[in-house]
């Protein structure tokens, strides 16, 4: 009898030591698993904020480079265009600029080694309006050709007749406006590729 319950013991002993090994490996994989899962909201979380900071990042260069474009037609009204204002469609500017950060994306120093060449197309002619270069202190890798165009659908108000040759100079108009069209060619300097045309 003895005996008996000595080995009784020694069982029950065996299974409580296994149970107690079964325990400390389920919590050290439970431990394990929140761990990874941590490790994974992590990057999750970083890779989230990255996004968001990228995001921030192309919507303040490209509110930049709107404001730009929008210089550059100011400063050419009276000195290139010869009128007093410049009409242009709604986020044409803006659509611009989008698409020349898209072709610079590509680029090693990105839109920082751009030079754009401003155009307008009038009258059957191209007119150089400015020179932009984005980041002086970077070699240019790459040249954007961007070319507006005039909206040949419009005709001159009463007003703008009024206007002609009375308060302005003779060949200075009252207001030019822009199609919702454009032209942007990209040239790589340091590249025999050929150039990438986008037309709009």
């Amino acid at each position: 009898m003895v005996a008996s319950s000595s080995k009784t013991k020694s069982s029950e002993c065996g299974s409580q030591l296994r149970g107690r090994e079964q325990q400390r490996r389920g919590a050290g994989a439970a431990g394990r698993a929140d761990r990874e899962s941590a490790d994974l909201d992590y990057w999750d979380c970083n890779l989230t904020e990255c996004s968001i900071n990228e995001e921030v990042f192309q919507e303040q260069t490209c509110q930049h480079l709107t404001k730009l474009f929008e210089n550059c037609l100011s400063r050419a009204k009276k000195t290139k265009l010869h009128c007093s204002e410049v009409l242009v469609p709604e986020r044409l500017i803006r659509r611009v600029a989008r698409d020349v950060l898209c072709l610079s994306s590509s680029e090693p120093c990105g839109l920082r080694g751009s030079i754009i060449y401003v155009n307008l197309e009038i009258e059957n002619m191209c007119k150089k309006l400015d020179r932009i270069v984005y980041d002086s202190s970077v070699i240019p890798t790459f040249e954007l050709t961007l070319i507006f165009k005039q909206d040949d659908n419009t005709w001159p108000s009463l007003r703008d007749f009024f206007f002609i040759g009375t308060c302005f100079a003779p060949g200075f108009r009252q207001a030019l406006k822009l199609s919702p069209g454009f032209r942007l060619i990209k040239n790589k300097l340091y590249s025999s590729s050929a150039g990438t045309v986008i037309e709009c």
